[in-house]
């Protein structure tokens, strides 16, 4: 059998909850600070972002997530962020991911949305032959630009429709953001056959999961940490396996979770919930999705067997069809029997 971390590298994987712009490397994004020196806080040497990524609090997350945002400036930066995101996931052996994409952010900055999508959809086909990764795209709602940013982007959604958008989601800070708000968009993008992923349960309590789930007909729940507070929510969510996407490194560097051994992972394991184990921002919070099967494994204190359960629960999870499914199932199952 091989050590804990080899195996993690050679799993084949799937990532549910990993976000668009967050998953720029140093590289990139010192290299898009570059271009755009002078006009940015963002610092060009790759070395002093792990010293800018440094966040007090969530909202201070959500303030320097947002000066990366504002690097992306034209359909070029879109491309090439996006093709490098597959690559960086590829390279960690994931077969398929579902990138949390937030079209409103860059339109509002002055890229069309035809132009954004194009992008988007050409890198996606072209990671698909140069690194044998599928993409595919959940549009969400940055919660902290209220409704006319949910009524932006269900309007790209349904007027653009890329092929590879499968999801409409919530993102950004759950405090002063109710979910029920945003009832009527979520009912317009179910009747038009996207599935709801929103944020909830990060940084408040299961009352904004219960709100996910009965007023946005939450399908998965983005991060759902609080739902080991409330042992109804545990036996809702268990029985109808309602997955829930865990980042535990993320919880912990927006201080959501003051420190890693707190983290309720175990607890949410020990209830029968569907767990998935994903990455966020990777770059911005020093990690990858490989540290964080590590982090998850020392958290469970679980081998390979377990690890390998938790990456056919992504699978479970994703929005791949039944093929697509057996196919990465499969090949995990060859894995571990190889191992």
């Amino acid at each position: 059998m091989t050590d804990l971390r080899t195996f993690i590298a050679g799993l084949p994987k799937v990532e549910l909850h990993v976000h668009h712009v967050g998953s720029a490397s140093p590289r990139i994004v010192a290299e898009l600070a570059a271009r755009h020196e002078g006009r940015s806080p963002v610092p060009a040497d790759p070395q002093l972002l792990a010293e800018y990524f440094v966040f007090r609090d969530f909202a201070h997350f959500i303030e320097l997530y947002l000066s990366v945002v504002d690097l992306i400036r034209d359909q070029e930066d879109v491309w090439i962020l996006t093709h490098e995101v597959a690559r960086e996931l590829a390279r960690q052996q994931v077969r398929y991911a579902e990138l949390t994409v937030t079209p409103y952010s860059h339109v509002r900055r002055g890229i069309p949305a035809p132009a954004f999508c194009e992008a988007i959809e050409d890198a996606r086909k072209r990671a698909a032959a140069d690194f044998g990764i599928e993409l595919r795209w959940c549009f969400d709602i940055p919660g902290e630009a209220g409704l006319p940013a949910a009524e932006e982007t269900l309007r790209i959604c349904l007027d653009e429709r890329p092929e590879g958008l499968v999801s409409f989601g919530l993102g950004g800070p759950e405090i002063g953001v109710p979910r029920p708000q945003f009832k009527p968009y979520f009912d317009q993008a179910r009747a038009a056959g996207l599935h709801s992923v929103p944020h909830a349960g990060e940084t408040t309590g299961p009352q904004t999961i219960w709100d996910a789930l009965r007023e946005l007909g939450a399908e998965r729940i983005g991060h759902g940490i609080s739902a080991a507070q409330d042992p109804e929510l545990l036996a809702y969510l268990a029985e109808r396996q309602i997955p829930v996407e865990v980042c535990p490194t993320s919880n912990v560097r927006t201080r959501a979770v003051a420190a890693i051994e707190e983290h309720p992972l175990p607890r949410l394991v020990e209830a029968g919930l569907l767990v998935t184990i994903n990455s966020d921002d990777p770059p911005m919070f020093g990690t990858t999705l490989d540290d964080e099967y590590a982090v998850a494994a020392r958290l469970l204190n679980a081998g390979p067997t377990q690890v390998a359960e938790l990456a056919r629960n992504a699978v479970t999870a994703s929005f791949l069809d039944d093929t697509g499914k057996r196919r990465i199932t499969d090949e995990i199952d060859a894995y571990l029997a190889s191992a």
